[in-house]
């Protein structure tokens, strides 16, 4: 098979975990007799140094013309600390995300049995959680009207959907509903929100096209209790944009780091893999980031874009094979993990490859 693949860095660990995982996509290529050809562009905090636009029209037709994008982060510290930035990394994200039609993030969240003591969560209550969540990534509070009134002391955020992206979304999370569990869960806030309130309409009009799943609707803040306290519950999950960014977050305390998740932004055409978690500058350049991430999310792409099943498997394998021998990165090490099974970003990386 040949294919090309884009890299797109980003900023901060996104540099140093990207190219850990185009590392295993490279052996991947070697050991199947695949053929990845690849490109890199500039985004976010670089790409403003750069070219002074966090999406330059260069790095967004390179996108279109790849057939997948590995990408890693974006964010600085200098726009977290001055508001009144116009031009801002994230921007570049969230263009990226809407020219490239990229309507669905999907973020598996699947425990590694040698990682359940890194979460402060009981282990008896987590060995065996198995999440897939579907989170809506062009609509919501992201993309609405907004505004500074009344001299700039008010200030506000438009929460917006269309029945014709709420389906879309649906489609995609029932679709993968019966693959697994046949369970989904809904998550909005129909109580209070019209937004939500369409949501709901649109999912139960949607479900009747799907009678062996078994729909279930919560509240995001019911949800977000009953994801601590009964992950397994969950099955498929399916929400907005903005509850979907906070509950996936919460999610990765339940893996017992943000390192350690992978996730998938797909439409209908090109599909941006990335970790979920930031540039997180407090860390770059120590070489301590955790590659995980981005190596699960190579797993991804070579799954969902490519079809590639076996391949994917086996570099699942090998990062379960890593955590079985004890290896860890500092964030998923515990008080019993020996010095030196700590590992830096290169080291980690090297460790999944060997068993490769």
């Amino acid at each position: 098979m040949k294919k090309n693949i884009l890299i797109v860095p980003g900023d901060g660990i996104g540099q140093e975990v990207t190219a850990v995982g185009k590392k295993v996509l490279d052996k991947i290529a070697a050991k199947f007799n695949h053929q990845f050809n690849y490109d890199e562009a500039l985004i976010g905090h670089v790409a403003i140094e750069a070219t002074g636009n966090p999406l330059p029209d260069e790095s967004l037709e390179k996108m279109k013309k790849s057939d997948a994008v590995l990408f890693g982060a974006v964010g600085h510290p200098k726009y977290d600390n001055d508001p009144s930035a116009k031009v801002r990394p994230e921007q570049g994200l969230l263009k990226m995300r809407k020219e490239l039609g990229l309507y669905a993030n999907l973020r598996p969240i699947k425990l590694f049995d040698e990682l359940l003591s890194a979460s402060s969560i009981k282990p008896e209550i987590l060995k065996g959680a198995d999440i897939l969540f579907f989170r809506e990534l062009t609509g919501d509070v992201y993309f609405g009207k907004r505004e500074r009134i009344d001299g700039g002391n008010t200030a506000y955020d438009t929460m917006i959907y269309s029945k014709f992206e709420v389906e879309r979304i649906a489609r995609r999370a029932f679709d993968a509903a019966m693959t697994r569990g046949k369970k989904l869960m809904s998550v909005d806030k129909a109580n209070v929100l019209e937004s939500s309130r369409l949501w709901r309409e649109t999912i139960l009009e949607v479900a009747k096209d799907y009678p062996e799943v078994e729909l279930e609707h919560q509240f995001v803040d019911a949800a977000a209790m009953i994801l601590i306290k009964d992950p397994k519950r969950f099955d498929v999950v399916v929400t907005g944009n903005l509850f979907g960014d906070i509950l996936t977050d919460e999610a990765s305390q339940i893996a017992g780091s943000m390192g350690m998740l992978a996730s998938a932004s797909i439409g209908d055409g090109t599909g941006v893999y990335e970790p979920i978690h930031g540039s997180a500058h407090d860390i770059t350049g120590k070489g301590v980031a955790n590659p995980l991430a981005s190596i699960l999310s190579a797993a991804l792409l070579l799954d969902i874009s490519f079809g590639l099943k076996e391949e994917s498997n086996a570099v699942i394998n090998a990062v379960d094979a890593v955590l079985k021998a004890g290896f860890r990165t500092r964030d998923i090490a515990d008080a019993t993990t020996p010095a030196d099974k700590i590992l830096g970003t290169t080291a980690m990386g090297e460790e999944v490859l060997s068993r490769l």
